[in-house]
């Protein structure tokens, strides 16, 4: 299982996946400010694998200022909290994971503030441990839903390296592979910075999942000739009404899967869920920089000087959504 966040030598360590899928390479961790770095450059993604990123990157952070008195600690505590969530606004598993390592230390603040750092640690690794849990659950979930020699479409990168554990779209996906139920999966590159096609990809070759990647505007083109079975896709913040935030171009996908009369699924554990936020006008969306859209890696493939929108995620709303798939049951 591919881990995208670790301890090693009682050190905290990520995958770099803006280095996939040319070289693996890892990146130590030594406080907050190199987390929250990691998550602004993507070299950590995925809603649930940045909230368990920044819930190791509190934890790891306060570190430097266990020798404080406990009143300047916790400012401290204040201020990194800010700093983290502050990285990416779209993925609410950052603020939910954030806003429980902090309620962790305030019920402990009669204890020393390095004891304070052991508890939001271990809570840290129960953060991770939990969503291990939720991939499994989701994977069985969403599996059996599929039938045999199913071929399926699915959108950017939800495997190991977008969670704690096996993945929520990518892990129904292989999930369904481990009962001998996939014919093919047909990956979107997911432009501009190809999710799909440099970290999907490379996830589904080392599961050994059958696997053809594709353009994202023939997303249509598949739906019609490919015997598609389900589109099934991640999601970054999921509203009170079921309304999705999902990287761009799932809506696209949800319009044309309605129209082909195809089952749009959308994985996610609950903590993807924000009961606060009524529907997916409310939802805030990243946008990105402009040189995401004008380039492919290092090399430019638009004049320098064009004006480029480069939103990072879309809404898809509840009714082109035939059922989200969590960790607890499948809500349609």
């Amino acid at each position: 299982m591919i881990k995208p966040i670790f301890w090693k030598d009682k050190s905290l360590y990520i995958i770099d996946q803006t280095k996939l899928p040319e070289s693996y390479s890892e990146i130590e961790i030594n406080d907050h400010f190199e987390m929250a770095r990691a998550i602004k450059e993507l070299s950590i993604r995925g809603a649930p694998a940045i909230g368990i990123g920044a819930a190791f990157g509190l934890a790891v952070g306060l570190r430097q200022y266990q020798t404080l008195p406990k009143n300047k600690f916790y400012s401290k505590l204040d201020e990194i909290y800010d700093i983290l969530s502050e990285t990416r606004p779209t993925a609410v598993n950052l603020e939910w994971a954030l806003t429980r390592m902090k309620s962790k230390a305030l019920a402990n603040q009669d204890k020393s503030n390095s004891q304070v750092i052991t508890i939001l640690i271990k809570e840290a690794q129960k953060i991770h441990q939990e969503d291990i849990n939720s991939c499994v659950a989701i994977g069985e979930n969403g599996a059996a839903l599929l039938s045999k020699n199913s071929n399926i479409l699915t959108h950017c990168n939800t495997g190991g390296l977008a969670t704690g554990g096996l993945g929520t779209a990518l892990g129904i996906i292989i999930t369904a592979h481990h009962q001998n139920k996939i014919q093919k999966i047909f990956v979107d590159e997911t432009r501009p910075l190809l999710q799909g096609a440099r970290l999907t990809m490379w996830e589904l070759r080392q599961e050994e999942v059958p696997a053809i990647l594709n353009i994202d505007s023939s997303a249509g083109f598949i739906m019609k000739n490919k015997n598609i079975e389900a589109v099934i896709v991640g999601a970054d913040r999921i509203a009170k009404n079921g309304d999705v935030a999902n990287k761009i171009g799932t809506y696209s996908l949800a319009v044309l899967a309605d129209f082909h009369n195809i089952p749009f699924y959308v994985a996610a554990p609950t903590s993807t869920i924000d009961n606060n936020i009524e529907s997916g006008g409310q939802i805030p969306l990243e946008h990105r920089s402009e040189q995401e859209i004008k380039y492919i890696g290092n090399q430019l493939i638009a004049p320098q000087n064009s004006e480029a929108l480069s939103p990072a995620f879309d809404i898809t709303p509840n009714n082109l959504i035939s059922a989200i798939i969590t960790e607890e049951k499948i809500i349609k």
